[in-house]
C-alpha cells in the first residue's frame, strides 16, 4: 500500500510561499521588515500574479492608491497631472531652428584661418588675385560645416536641421492601460512603415521633404551657386576695371547666399537675403558652446597656438638679424611681407572681424539649413476669363501695332524717320531707348501676374494662356530687338561709353528671359523658373567682363576715329588699363594723350594685387609713351550724360 504524502497545511502553504525564494533560515512572515518605497513610486505586482500575505503578518501603510507588495487587490492608477504644454515656435524658429549639437571644433579652426588669409591678402583699393585667394580659402572653410550637416542627414551626427521634421505621437504608448502594461501587438513591419501615420508626409523623425532645402539633392545645386561665387570673384584677377568688379562682388554677394541656403522659390531667395546677414548673430551663441574648455580638444589647441607662437618668435628673431646683415635679404623681405602700422593693424583686424563673421555665419547655415522652400505664395483665387483674357488681347493687339510700325523703321532706316519724325536717326534711336527698356521690364510683370490670376482648370483656360501669353511673349521679343537696334545706332553716332553698354546687356538679357518665359507658358510650369532668372544674370555678368568692356569700349571708339576723325581722348584716358591694348592703336599724339593718365594711375603691384589686365597694360606702357604735352592734345567735344 503506498505510501500517503503529506500534504502541507494552508499556513505551512503560505509560508513556504512567501519565503521560498529567500536563501538561509526561514523568517516568520510576523517579523519580516516592512520598506516603504519612496513617495509617487508605482509598484508592480511580482510575476505569476498577486500573493495574499500570510495571517498575522503586519502591512504598512502606503501612500494612497498604492498596495504593498503581496497585497491582493487591484492597484489604483496614479492620476496624470500634464505640465505645461512646450512653447510654440515662432516665427524664423520653426523654419531655421539652428543646430541642436555645439560648433565643431574643426569648423571654428577653418573660419579662423580663413579668416585670416583674407585679411592679409585682400586689397581694398583695388581688384586683385587676393579677392580669389580669399574666395577660394573661404569656400574650402566652409566644407567641414557642410559635411556636419550631411552627416546629421544620415543619422551619423547629431541632428537639428529644419529639413527634418519631426511630429509628436499624441496618443498615449502602445499597450499602456491604467492598470499595468501589455504587450504591443502591432507588426513590426507596420509599426516601421506607418508610425502612426503614413511616413510619406514626413511625420518620421528621419524623414526629410523631397523639396527641403536640406535634401541630399541639392547638394549639386550649392555646388553651382558656390562654383558662380568663386567665378565671379576671380574677375578682379583678369579684368582691372573697378567698376565691372563691383558688379561682380554684389552678384558674388547674392550666389554666395544661394549657396549656403539654398533657396529656389522666390520667397526663398528673398528670405536667404534677410537670413544671411542675420546668421553671424545667431551663429555667436553656437561657437561659444563649440569653443573646447577641457579635455583633448583644448590641449589640442594649446598645443597649436604654443606651436604658432614659438614659429612666430623665431621667424621674427631671425629674419631680423639676417636683414640686417645683408640688404638685397632686406628688400626681398620688404617686399614679401606687408607694412606694419596702425592703420594697417586695424584694417587687418576690421577685415578679420568682417570675414570672420561672415563665414561663420554661413558655416551655421550650412549646419542646419533653413528650409526656405517651404516658403511659397498663396495660390492666388483665379479671376473669370473674361477678366483677364480681353486686357490681354488688346494690349497684344498693340504691341502688334507698334512691331508694324518698328519693322517699317527698320527696312524704311534713316530717310524715312527724317521724313516722318523730323528728327535725325540718332536721335530718334535715343529718345525711346529708355522707354522701350521699360516697357521689356513691365511686360514681365503682366506676365507674371496673369500667369498667376489666369484660370487653367479647362482646356479652354489654357488654350488661351497660351496663345495670348505666347503672342505678348513673341511680340516683346521684337520690342527687344528694336531697342537693341535702337542702341547700336546711337553708339555708332556719339561712341560707345560704359553705361551704353551696360543698357544693352540689360536689354538682351531681358530678351533671353522672355525665352524663359515663353518656354514656361508652354509647359504652364514655372517652378524651375526663379533659378533660371539669377543663373542667367550671372551668366550675362560674366559675358560682359569675357569681352572686356573697357577694352571694347576703347575698340569701338578708335574704329570710329579712324571712320569719322572724331573721338573724346578725355572719356578714353578715364578708362581702366583693359583699354590700353586698344588705345594704343591711336596715331599721335592722340596716343600719348589717351594713355599719359593711365600710365599715371598704375600701381605697383604685389601678390594681393596681381592683376592680369595691368600687367599687360605695364607691358605696353613705356616711358617713350609720354612725349606729348597737354597743349597737344585736342579738347574733346561735349559728351552726352549717356
Amino acid at each position: 500500500m503506498p505510501e500517503k504524502s503529506e500534504m502541507p497545511a494552508a499556513d505551512d502553504r503560505g509560508k513556504r510561499s512567501w519565503n521560498e525564494t529567500a536563501p538561509g533560515p526561514v523568517t516568520p512572515p510576523q517579523h519580516v521588515p516592512v520598506t516603504a518605497p519612496p513617495p509617487g513610486t508605482q509598484v508592480a505586482p511580482p510575476p505569476g500574479g498577486q500573493v495574499a500575505p500570510p495571517p498575522g503578518t503586519q502591512v504598512a501603510p502606503w501612500p494612497l492608491g498604492q498596495a504593498a507588495p503581496g497585497v491582493a487587490g487591484p492597484v489604483a492608477p496614479v492620476p496624470y497631472r500634464p505640465g505645461p504644454p512646450p512653447r510654440r515656435p515662432f516665427g524664423w524658429q520653426r523654419r531655421w531652428p539652428g543646430p541642436t549639437a555645439p560648433a565643431r571644433p574643426v569648423v571654428l579652426g577653418a573660419v579662423a584661418v580663413a579668416a585670416a588669409v583674407a585679411a592679409s591678402v585682400v586689397p581694398l583699393d583695388r581688384p586683385g588675385l587676393g579677392w580669389l585667394l580669399a574666395a577660394l580659402t573661404a569656400t574650402a572653410a566652409l566644407v567641414p560645416a557642410s559635411r556636419t550637416a550631411a552627416s546629421a542627414k544620415t543619422g551619423a551626427g547629431p541632428a537639428g536641421t529644419a529639413s527634418t521634421r519631426t511630429v509628436p505621437d499624441k496618443t498615449p504608448p502602445t499597450g499602456t492601460t491604467p492598470t499595468g502594461t501589455t504587450p504591443d501587438k502591432t507588426p513590426p513591419a507596420a509599426a516601421a512603415s506607418s508610425g502612426g501615420r503614413s511616413a510619406e508626409k514626413g511625420d518620421s523623425p528621419a524623414a526629410v521633404r523631397p523639396d527641403a532645402t536640406g535634401a541630399p539633392g541639392r547638394t549639386a545645386i550649392r555646388l553651382v551657386w558656390a562654383a558662380a561665387t568663386v567665378a565671379l570673384v576671380s574677375v578682379g584677377y583678369v579684368r582691372a576695371a573697378g567698376w565691372l568688379f563691383v558688379l561682380c562682388l554684389l552678384a558674388a554677394l547674392v550666389t554666395g547666399a544661394l549657396a549656403v541656403t539654398g533657396g529656389r522659390t522666390p520667397l526663398g531667395m528673398l528670405a536667404a537675403a534677410v537670413l544671411t546677414p542675420a546668421a553671424p548673430f545667431r551663429a555667436l551663441p553656437w561657437a561659444k558652446r563649440g569653443l573646447p574648455r577641457s579635455g583633448p580638444a583644448a590641449s589640442a589647441v594649446k598645443r597649436g597656438l604654443a606651436t604658432v607662437a614659438a614659429s612666430v618668435g623665431l621667424l621674427v628673431v631671425f629674419g631680423l638679424l639676417l636683414s640686417s646683415a645683408d640688404a638685397v635679404f632686406a628688400d626681398l623681405l620688404a617686399s614679401a611681407l606687408p607694412e606694419v602700422s596702425g592703420g594697417g593693424t586695424v584694417g587687418w583686424l576690421f577685415r578679420f572681424g568682417l570675414v570672420g563673421a561672415g563665414l561663420l555665419g554661413g558655416a551655421y547655415l550650412l549646419a542646419a539649413p533653413a528650409d526656405l522652400d517651404g516658403l511659397r505664395v498663396t495660390p492666388a483665387r483665379p479671376v473669370r476669363r473674361l477678366e483677364w483674357a480681353v486686357p490681354l488681347a488688346l494690349l497684344d493687339a498693340l504691341f502688334a501695332a507698334f512691331v508694324l510700325v518698328q519693322l517699317t523703321v527698320l527696312f524704311g532706316g534713316s530717310g524715312h524717320v527724317l521724313r516722318t519724325a523730323d528728327l535725325s536717326y540718332a536721335e530718334y534711336a535715343r529718345s525711346g531707348f529708355w522707354q522701350l527698356l521699360a516697357v521689356s521690364a513691365l511686360t514681365l510683370l503682366v506676365l507674371a501676374g496673369a500667369g498667376r490670376w489666369a484660370p487653367r482648370s479647362t482646356r479652354v483656360d489654357r488654350l488661351l494662356i497660351r496663345f495670348l501669353l505666347g503672342t505678348l511673349t513673341a511680340l516683346s521679343l521684337v520690342v527687344v530687338a528694336s531697342a537693341l537696334y535702337r542702341m547700336q545706332v546711337y553708339a555708332d553716332a556719339y561712341g560707345a561709353t560704359r553705361l551704353r553698354l551696360v543698357v544693352a546687356t540689360a536689354e538682351l538679357w531681358l530678351g533671353v528671359l522672355f525665352l524663359l518665359v515663353g518656354a514656361a507658358i508652354v509647359r504652364l510650369r514655372a517652378g524651375w523658373l526663379p533659378g533660371l532668372v539669377v543663373g542667367t544674370a550671372v551668366l550675362a555678368l560674366l559675358g560682359l567682363a569675357a569681352v572686356n568692356p573697357d577694352g571694347l569700349i576703347a575698340e569701338r571708339n578708335v574704329d570710329r576715329y579712324r571712320q569719322i576723325g572724331r573721338i573724346d581722348v578725355q572719356y578714353l584716358s578715364l578708362l581702366s588699363a583693359d583699354a590700353v591694348p586698344a588705345l594704343a592703336r591711336l596715331p599721335e599724339p592722340m596716343r600719348t594723350c589717351a594713355l599719359r593718365h593711365i600710365a599715371a594711375t598704375l600701381p605697383d603691384d604685389g601678390l594681393g594685387t596681381a592683376n592680369l589686365g595691368r600687367a599687360a597694360a605695364g607691358r605696353l606702357l613705356r616711358p617713350a609713351l609720354m612725349a606729348a604735352s597737354p597743349q597737344d592734345c585736342p579738347v574733346p567735344p561735349p559728351r552726352r550724360t549717356w
